[in-house]
């Protein structure tokens, strides 16, 4: 069959590095791809929120399967519109990516169906928003809209929502996407990420993840759309999940469902594990990155059946199996992210980080230049690695990071420290 990804970043690189290995696959097509992806599929000049070429690729290369990676095209309706032409696509309609694709709905939605989560109020106003933060205690600023995991401020005290509020409602700096914000209360834990396969109906699991979103080692610093990753998470046990499942991922799907707007791909719950138990701190409505690599790493079953299921409605006859291993991924960014950065650094060491047993470098932000690797993004490169326990995963994954270098890369040297206490 023919397989095509949409999406360039590492999320893509380790989806294309799965499906690859699926035996029903006879050409997997990348648009736009990158350096990484060049390695196991067709790599297409076409960006990820061109609805228009991407169809016409579709057809024209009769398309078995699409496999949406980034958020936007499925806001956008690329699911939709490749449905309508009676392709099959793995990813939400435009309708149900509204749970991304605005807090406010992804809240209401919790609130209609019980679904535990942080206290909320939602402002396309200012001075309303100011005004209701007067005696709350920490809360946390989210804008509305899409912000490429970067819209939320984690604030201490008032002073801070305050500054979150001018920058993302005043100075704009996420754009549209900050016309409306949600304020909430701060929840205190550990954060844990949730994937699960979806075809509307059946709710599959796959092994949770831990992420790393803050930009420097021990949690400090600005947020960022992820410094890393691991997977298993040993804070997350057997009953924390099946209460997520039950009390958060079956409620979801059966909600939107009964509200008209069936739920299908990948449904991402980043969770708090506070001490009244798991509640919702946003929901995705594709895969996390970098939580896909050190996910994909560990998965163990053919993944192509499993996206065709969600796509056809057929997933209760579906089963994951997963390696007993522990996958670890360091993301190598460029210094200032997640602020401005330089781009067209030279990389080097990708190769001999390559050839370390366990380890796959996943491309991010990463552009061909000639026969040379350069940075072209913030996050550069997810550097995974599988070890037989968490302490031989960071160990093989550090020594990778080690290998490669560029001017000015910036990573975290923590990964997967929570894992070992």
């Amino acid at each position: 069959m023919n397989v095509l990804i949409v999406g360039g970043g590492g999320r893509e690189h380790a989806l294309a590095w799965k499906i690859e290995q699926s035996p029903k696959v006879t050409a997997l097509f990348c648009a736009p791809g990158n350096p990484g992806t060049a390695q196991v599929a067709t790599n297409v000049d076409l960006k990820a929120d061109d609805l228009d070429g991407l169809l016409q690729f579709a057809l024209d290369k009769s398309i078995d399967l699409t496999v949406v990676g980034p958020e936007q095209p499925l806001v956008l309706g690329l699911a939709d519109r490749f449905q309508e032409k009676g392709l099959k696509v793995f990813g939400p309609s435009a309708k149900a990516a509204q749970l991304e694709g605005s807090k406010a709905f992804s809240k209401n939605l919790m609130e209609k169906y019980n679904i535990p989560t942080a206290a909320y109020a939602a402002f396309d106003d200012p001075d309303q928003a100011r005004a209701y933060l007067k005696g709350k205690g920490p809360q946390v600023v989210k804008a509305d809209g899409l912000a490429a995991g970067k819209g939320v401020f984690v604030c201490a005290d008032e002073a801070e929502a305050v500054d979150a509020i001018r920058q993302i409602m005043n100075d704009k700096i996420f754009g549209e996407s900050g016309n409306r914000i949600i304020i909430e209360e701060r929840m205190e834990g550990q954060e844990v990420s949730l994937l699960a396969f979806t075809d509307g109906a059946t709710v599959l699991p796959m092994a949770a993840a831990q992420d790393h979103k803050p930009a420097f080692d021990g949690d400090t610093g600005p947020n960022t759309g992820g410094m890393g990753a691991y997977s298993p998470a040993p804070v997350f046990t057997p009953e924390l999940k099946q209460q997520v499942i039950d009390r958060v991922m079956v409620p979801v799907v059966n909600g939107m469902r009964a509200d008209g707007i069936p739920y299908q791909g990948v449904l991402y719950a980043g969770l708090m594990i506070t001490a009244d138990g798991p509640k919702v701190l946003e929901f995705n409505a594709r895969f996390g990155d970098p939580e896909t690599q050190p996910i994909m790493m560990r998965m163990n079953s053919d993944i192509v059946p499993i996206l065709e299921a969600c796509a056809d409605g057929t997933l209760d006859a579906c089963s994951l199996e997963w390696k007993p291993d522990t996958a670890v991924c360091v993301v190598m960014a460029s210094e200032g992210y997640p602020g401005s950065y330089e781009k067209g650094r030279l990389i080097r060491g990708l190769d001999q980080a390559n050839r370390l047993p366990g380890v796959t470098v996943f491309h991010a932000g990463t552009k061909q230049a000639g026969d040379q690797v350069v940075t072209s993004g913030g996050r550069v490169l997810g550097v995974t690695a599988l070890g037989g326990n968490v302490q031989m995963a960071i160990v093989k994954a550090y020594q990778a990071v080690g290998k490669i270098q560029w001017e000015g890369v910036h990573y975290r040297t923590d990964i997967g420290q929570k894992a070992l206490k």
